[in-house]
């Protein structure tokens, strides 16, 4: 008999969520949990209810008594130490895998995986198959993610299986692939504990779907840049050089999507001292796709090898000095003077259209989720692109976006601002300095007349030649349309 509906009913009996076992840890304990400290979340657990007993036992990696498992997990103490999620000695339960409850998408869900490694600074060597769990790479992957319906959407490179869980709430059929035979072991465990469908299939990159179109694709893929020299961590490391995966993606990703689906991945790519990161990621875009890509962090090399060094457990090692000298030689070779971090999201055009491609830095605070952002960029690509002769704008009926201010700059009692801001509130948070008549055009646009009557009616106000203002602002319109401030009415 299956245990994963056992399993279930347990860890909703115990109110097993993550709302409950943040109320229960308290501020204080849960941010420390996110350090890997469990002394704070230990000593407010000592109550021996099932909701403390599983928080011990699962997230704090503590062992407990015989008794209260079984209070906890009726009847499953043992079958979970038979699928190997647990182990029993000496009177005592302690946890094999990790067992988190996870809120996504207004659901109550529950994520199993390797342990986490390094609670408490232990020195822990992270096995070349581990599967990882909730990270913060996947956390953002969801984020990023487009949740519109849709009818096949693929999370490649599943791991633990979370993006599918994601993915299960919009998709009618959700495939997942991996290499990592325990990955896709945990990923269907983990689809079954939460009762939904999801395809599972073994296989490098897009093998496994070969042939296939998906709406969706999504994938945090095993971006880590590095020699390749020494154990490869499945979970991170691609076995190509340098990030060679990332760009093998972007380039026959596209083969796979439907017209209009999107694929996206959150990956790291090399910044090389003789060529801008955008020029470079560029040349990996398709003519036939609409991208936007987007720079979030740069690291040198330096800190760059560290924090992957210690993902494996191997600072403070015998072997972290001779990993770390071998790793920057390598990048001084290659000529890699940084490593980028972002987000890739391309949507396959139709037939016989040229794309759009926009490659920003954005190391700034956005809105999160951060996925409708990216399909109201898809949306103003796709309006721009009807509106492509200056007649068609001309004749178009425009409204600004609801979350738009205006800011004015200047001196007190100045009969004019020094400068006009339009800032959005939402999404990508943008900001623009405008002129007069821009902030005049826009504040104007209430889907009552068309841009062209709007610009007619600024001239004879400012006293300007109606031609010369069409030819200076259609332009900028095109730019407020782009890049989200202005709408369709």
């Amino acid at each position: 008999m299956d245990v994963t509906g056992p399993l279930r009913e347990a860890l909703t009996a115990a109110d097993f969520t993550y709302d409950r076992v943040a109320e229960l840890l308290g501020e204080d304990a849960h941010r420390a949990l996110g350090r890997n400290e469990t002394m704070p979340g230990l000593r407010r657990t000592t109550g021996g209810s099932a909701l403390e007993t599983l928080v011990r036992l699962f997230l704090l990696q503590a062992p407990v008594p015989r008794a209260a498992a079984d209070r906890s997990l009726p009847g499953l103490v043992d079958r979970l130490a038979g699928e190997g999620l647990l182990t029993t000695s000496g009177g005592e339960v302690a946890a094999r895998m990790d067992c988190r409850p996870y809120a996504a998408d207004d659901r109550d869900l529950w994520v199993v995986s390797d342990l986490t490694p390094g609670l408490d600074g232990a020195p822990v060597r992270v096995a070349s198959d581990h599967v990882l769990g909730i990270s913060s790479a996947s956390t953002s992957l969801a984020q990023l993610t487009v949740r519109e319906p849709v009818d096949r959407a693929l999370d490649l490179g599943t791991g633990c299986g979370v993006q599918a869980l994601h993915l299960a709430g919009h998709a009618r059929t959700v495939v997942a692939t991996d290499v990592n035979a325990r990955a896709l072991w945990t990923t269907r465990f983990n689809a079954a504990l939460n009762d939904v469908a999801v395809d599972v299939r073994e296989g490098s990159l897009l093998e496994p779907v070969a042939g296939e179109r998906f709406d969706l694709i999504a994938t945090n893929p095993p971006f880590v840049i590095s020699p390749a020299t020494g154990e490869r961590l499945v979970y991170r490391d691609s076995g190509l050089p340098g990030d060679g995966v990332v760009e093998h993606l972007v380039r026959s990703g596209p083969d796979h999507l439907t017209d209009g689906g999107w694929l996206q991945v959150l990956a790291n790519w090399a910044v090389h001292r003789d060529q801008p990161w955008d020029e470079r990621l560029a040349g990996w875009l398709r003519p036939d796709c609409d991208a936007l890509v987007v720079q979030r962090e740069r690291l040198d090399p330096a800190s760059y090898v560290e924090l992957w060094l210690k993902d494996s457990g191997h600072h403070g090692g015998p072997e972290y000095a001779a990993r770390y000298d071998t790793w920057l030689s390598w990048f001084e070779d290659q000529g890699i003077e940084a490593v980028g971090f972002g987000w890739i999201d391309v949507r396959l055009g139709a037939r016989g259209v040229v794309g759009r491609h926009d490659l920003l830095e954005w190391p700034y605070d956005v809105e999160q989720p951060i996925g409708p952002a990216i399909h109201e960029w898809g949306d103003a690509v796709t309006t721009t692109r009807v509106m492509g002769a200056d007649a068609d704008l001309l004749g178009s009926s425009l409204v600004v976006r609801p979350d738009v201010q205006q800011e004015t700059v200047g001196q007190p009692g100045a009969e004019d601002p020094e400068a006009i801001v339009l800032r959005q509130q939402r999404g990508f948070r943008r900001a623009r300095t405008a002129d007069t008549v821009e902030a005049g055009l826009v504040g104007a646009c209430d889907g009552d007349l068309p841009v062209g009557a709007l610009l007619e009616a600024l001239a004879v106000l400012l006293q300007r030649e109606p031609g010369e203002l069409v030819t200076t602002y259609l332009p900028v319109v095109r730019e407020l349309v782009a890049e989200g401030y202005l709408v369709p009415a």
